[in-house]
């Protein structure tokens, strides 16, 4: 496939505690970015070294697979941050690592990423042609949570939480180091920073999800989980609306 020279994508894959799992789902992503038309660098993330996802996913590493980490778990938005900090793409993603987002759909973001000259693309459940098989727990948290979300932050897209989303580099150049949430909603302070910042070219492509139970929320933590979505979602709310803190100059990093 002829590749488009000027343009380099780096794909970020924040993983935790996939060790049996994680070189075939690497493979998978590996052989979907072989099929895009863009140069690319995949930027693996292992959130601890408690297993051997980041052993396993070492016997992979290449020049355009990357894989680092963290030594604890210090959560995936700690993660993404760190790989997008080491990325050297004109545009930067994040993938959930696990397999319930089929990476095929990334060729879909970057079409629409082209075509609506975006700041940001954002995959979206809510998209008319997304294909999503969801626990019935986890759309209603989703539900509840867009509902907050469109309330204290206005952003136009309807689904703010998809593990699948794509950058400009000069967005995460201004936004990343402004941030400051490391867990559950790291997701949306991106979101609202950089609508905030004035890149307000933000748009929803379609996915396919087949959840899998990989993901860090389950009912057996769903209130614990609840309880620091809120907290943190509140915190980004007082920091963006009263304290005015992204508005001003970038602190140090």
């Amino acid at each position: 496939m002829k590749r488009h020279k000027s343009q380099l994508i780096s794909l970020i894959i924040p993983a935790f505690q996939q060790e049996k799992t994680i070189i075939k789902d690497l493979l998978h992503i590996q052989n979907v970015m072989n099929q895009i038309r863009y140069r690319y660098e995949i930027i693996v993330v292992v959130d601890g070294m408690n297993d051997k996802t980041y052993r396993n996913a070492k016997k992979l590493a290449s020049s355009n697979l990357i894989v680092i980490g963290n030594k604890k778990n210090v959560g995936k938005g700690h993660s993404v941050r760190f790989g997008m900090a080491k990325a050297k793409g004109e545009i930067v993603g994040f993938l959930d690592a696990g397999m319930d987002i089929d990476p095929n759909g990334i060729s879909m973001l970057l079409e629409h990423f082209e075509w609506y000259k975006a700041d940001i693309i954002v995959g979206s459940k809510l998209h008319p042609v997304s294909k999503v098989n969801y626990p019935f727990f986890r759309k209603v948290l989703s539900f509840g949570y867009r509902i907050l979300t469109r309330v204290l932050f206005g952003l136009s897209i309807r689904d703010t939480q998809v593990g699948l989303k794509f950058f400009k580099r000069k967005v995460l150049v201004d936004v990343l180091p402004r941030l400051l949430v490391k867990t559950y909603a790291f997701d949306i302070e991106l979101l609202a920073v950089s609508h905030y910042r004035g890149y307000t070219r933000i748009f929803e492509a379609p996915v396919k999800i087949d959840f899998r139970g990989s993901g860090s929320i389950s009912p057996k933590n769903l209130s614990r989980v609840i309880y620091y979505m809120l907290w943190d979602t509140f915190a980004v709310f007082y920091r963006l609306k009263i304290l005015r803190y992204y508005k001003n100059k970038r602190p140090k990093s």
